[in-house]
């Protein structure tokens, strides 16, 4: 989603400001920073940036501030770094052109409704487009600054969708990347009641009748939202890859209620068993928090218990980072220690997984889509199933879907020969 923002924004400028890009920030005549709240590492880090930009930008270039961050903390900002000249949250960033020109603009309003905004058109990749499909967040997490960034729930028209997949499949693009905080619960809310109505579901059988989407990916989906209908589309449809990202938080029924999660460990265990059962091949992974306030060593032998049973092909670890303004974060928190040392654990259950995983490609054949060359001789893609796999190659297979025999492994990516 950030991503996809950055290209908003690049977007905007470059129609409505006449700015072009640089790789040189000491050229730049203007310098954004666009930002992330989830944890606490990124915004503390966002004060070391712009101190560094500051001291090499040339005189009279701007800087600016984006993203959740931006939302969160707003004017002050500015008032930490006086030579800040504007700011423009999650929600905001059709606000863009506007705020380059004035000197302190703050845009910050959660609730702004951008999903009807037409944004000019610039992608980061030749090869995938990145697409929103709703905007902010319905749930209350206890631990997560997400709803107080990026703003309540809504929907983006599903024309609007369907319109930009169509433009990107004419430009030649093959895999569109869905985008939303809980994509499977999209079309609960609209902005307008003329919107037609759609579910997930029937958003992902519309998409799939494109001529030129030939794969279709999306994140972050909600286990309570993954009902029947969903998992058959996601089996059956060939165009939906196989890999799924399905975050669980805690293993422990007790936490997941604790952070209004709203499943149990015995929900969610049952979701990724209807997954693997109707797709033997599909590659799981998840998001998985430890030491959240109250979490016992029980608790957290349930998470280890789910880990075992699931053995997921890729884990977000982290320890609980408080966030301002949540519930969780006035909650008694556990040692810091402790969290270290139940992250350590975790870490090494799973590259143990990824080892057995990863063992078991050798051998396969996988459809892969390449995407980019690499200075070493080398052309890097990714497998139906998610997996990142290296060839030896030239330019002639960017963009191109073939199949790649796989030979070698490290942990994290797979190294194979063209057919």
């Amino acid at each position: 989603m950030n991503t996809r923002d950055t290209e908003h924004i690049i977007a905007e400028l470059n129609t409505h400001n006449n700015y072009t890009q640089t790789t040189n920030p000491q050229e730049a005549d203007l310098i954004i920073i666009n930002t992330c709240s989830v944890r606490e590492k990124p915004v503390a880090k966002l004060f070391s940036e712009l101190g560094q930009f500051n001291k090499i930008k040339k005189d009279g270039a701007k800087i600016g501030v984006c993203g959740c961050t931006a939302s969160h903390l707003g004017d002050e900002i500015i008032k930490r770094a006086s030579y800040v000249d504007f700011v423009v949250g999650a929600r905001n960033v059709s606000k863009i052109s506007k705020a380059v020109e004035t000197k302190g603009s703050v845009e910050i309003d959660i609730n702004h409704d951008e999903t009807n905004y037409d944004f000019s058109e610039f992608r980061s990749s030749l090869y995938k487009a990145n697409i929103n499909i709703s905007l902010g967040c319905d749930k209350q997490c206890t631990f997560c600054i997400v709803p107080a960034t990026r703003g309540e729930e809504i929907s983006i028209p599903a024309e609007i969708i369907l319109n930009e997949a169509k433009k990107s499949a004419q430009n030649g693009i093959k895999e569109i990347f869905l985008l939303g905080q809980n994509v499977n619960n999209y079309g609960k809310y609209f902005s307008s009641q003329n919107s037609e109505k759609y579910d997930f579901t029937k958003l992902l059988q519309e998409l799939s009748k494109i001529d030129g989407i030939e794969r279709i990916r999306f994140t972050s989906p909600h286990p309570l939202h993954m009902d029947d209908d969903f998992i058959e589309e996601f089996a059956s449809n060939p165009k939906i890859c196989k890999f799924i990202h399905v975050p669980l938080q805690s293993g422990s029924t007790k936490i997941l209620k604790d952070m209004k999660r709203g499943y149990t460990k015995e929900w969610f265990l049952k979701v990724c068993e209807k997954i693997k059962t109707k797709v033997p091949t599909a590659r799981i992974s998840t998001d998985i928090i430890v030491a959240f306030p109250h979490e016992s060593e029980e608790d957290f032998l349930d998470t280890l218990d789910v880990v075992n049973q699931v053995k997921f092909d890729q884990i977000f670890n982290f320890k609980y980072s408080p966030r301002p303004n949540t519930p969780a974060s006035t909650m008694e928190q556990i040692d810091s220690d402790i969290g270290t040392r139940r992250l350590n654990t975790l870490i090494e259950l799973h590259k143990t997984h990824q080892d057995l995983h990863m063992d078991k490609a050798i051998g396969q054949i996988h459809k892969v889509y390449f995407e980019d060359l690499k200075p070493n001789g080398e052309i890097m893609g990714f497998s139906d199933n998610g997996m990142q796999v290296f060839v030896e190659g030239s330019e002639e297979l960017l963009g191109k879907i073939v199949d790649v025999k796989i030979t070698t492994n490290t942990r994290t990516s797979l190294k194979g020969v063209v057919l």
